[in-house]
């Protein structure tokens, strides 16, 4: 029975073969086992040690020029030439146009020759006044003289006639005469009062109406030269000319003529958050560079950290004043401010430590090095180095927070150059 003496050893051997391999299959799942979540990996760390950073603070803004210039023109004169168009580079006292004077600079003759002669009214004024005082002083002395020597005689006569000497008609002849040179000489002190002398008085209210005549007529012919002098429209300040709108021949009329900007230095207007405002210091420097333009930066300094952009936001304004030789930066230009913040000392560890970019998470390993997640505290960064509150100096930590470590891991710390501020990382014991 050939059948029956080869199946026995053929089952043998099957079931031998299935033995052997079920016996392969449970070695690998052990030694799978083995290698899994639970074995420890050798993982760069850092210990947490003292540390001083200067931090910084990267904001983007726009540039806005330093000043902005509308000029135009009050005058009703046409545009004999413009020497600018927009784009061209002009520095403060450069003629930019000039109107047609032909109307005002005869209107500046004319009024000229006015003030000319009210100048000569006023000195004739002021001489007939020293003339008409002097006068009323002699009048004054020689009416008292007339009347003093007509009491004289009325006197004299009054004595003679009550001796017997006159007659009553002489008597009374003296008398009118003395009456008449009392008026006479009260006449002559009032007008003498009336012309007062060379501070007030008729006199003096004459030769002060003569002298606003003649001011009021050079006001004028000043008035006239202003304008003239205005019809030569010049920059006020060095920049660029942004907008022209004036031609020959063109009345300025009331509209803007010229818009220069002045921009060197500039502002740049950066965009914050109120965090920025307890950080960010007035006169703290400021580097700011424009994407595409690697090579290129701008130096300043912070000129102010302002209030609410809107009512109810909570953005707010860092505005910066950087040196911009050759205008290189124009209005409206996007850059990115990198601000000085003031120098922070404390627990250092790597910025590349933390979890995420909120920088408030952190992996430690503990003194059975297992993997555990710290919530921390960063006061300040250079990009480097972090200084945090939250952990104490010595504490060893992962030194990069992307490596996907979890928490309960176990870790095997391993060398990581510069992963401590100051440090190098140290081997578990």
């Amino acid at each position: 029975m050939p059948f029956h003496f080869f199946e026995k050893p053929l089952y043998s051997a099957a079931v031998a073969l299935l033995v052997l391999a079920l016996t392969g299959c449970g070695g690998a799942a052990r030694h799978h086992r083995g290698a899994g979540a639970g074995a420890a990996q050798s993982i760069p760390t850092a210990t947490a040690a003292p540390a001083t950073v200067k931090p910084t603070a990267q904001i983007a803004g726009i540039v806005a020029p330093y000043q902005n210039v509308s000029i135009s023109s009050s005058l009703s004169e046409p545009t004999d030439v413009v020497n600018v168009i927009a784009g061209d580079q002009v520095h403060k006292g450069e003629v930019l146009a000039i109107l047609d004077t032909t109307d005002l600079v005869a209107n500046y003759n004319a009024d000229e020759r006015n003030a000319a002669s009210a100048d000569a009214r006023a000195v004739q004024t002021k001489y007939q006044a020293q003339l008409n005082l002097g006068q009323g002083t002699n009048n004054v002395d020689a009416a008292r003289a007339a009347m003093n020597n007509a009491k004289l005689v009325y006197d004299q006569d009054n004595a003679l006639y009550k001796s017997g000497y006159v007659s009553e008609s002489t008597l009374e002849s003296a008398r009118a005469g003395y009456v008449q040179d009392q008026q006479t000489y009260n006449t002559a002190v009032l007008n003498a009062q009336v012309n007062g002398n060379s501070v007030q008085g008729l006199q003096a209210a004459s030769v002060a109406s003569a002298i606003a005549d003649a001011q009021s007529a050079h006001a004028q012919a000043d008035q006239i030269e202003a304008q003239i002098v205005r019809a030569t429209i010049v920059s006020p300040v060095d920049g660029v000319v942004v907008n022209r709108n004036l031609n020959p021949g063109e009345y300025p009329g009331s509209r803007t003529v010229f818009t220069l900007q002045q921009l060197d230095p500039v502002y740049a207007e950066l965009n914050a958050s109120s965090s920025n405002v307890f950080t960010i210091q007035r006169g703290a420097p400021v580097s700011l560079a424009v994407s595409g333009a690697a090579n290129a930066t701008y130096q300043g300094r912070v000129n102010a950290v302002l209030g609410q952009v809107q009512p109810g936001s909570t953005n707010f304004t860092v505005e910066a004043i950087a040196a911009n030789p050759g205008n290189r930066l124009q209005s409206g230009m996007a850059v990115t401010g990198t601000i000085q913040l003031p120098t922070v000392s404390g627990t250092g560890i790597p910025t590349a430590a933390f979890l995420d970019d909120s920088h408030k998470t952190i992996m430690i390993v503990d003194a059975n090095g297992d993997a555990k997640q710290q919530t921390v505290t960063e006061l300040g960064s250079d990009g480097k180095t972090s200084i945090v509150t939250g952990i104490a100096n010595g504490t060893r930590i992962v030194a990069n927070g992307q490596l996907g470590i979890a928490a309960g891991q176990q870790v095997v710390p391993s060398a990581s150059p510069g992963a401590s501020p100051g440090q190098k990382s140290q081997q578990q014991p």
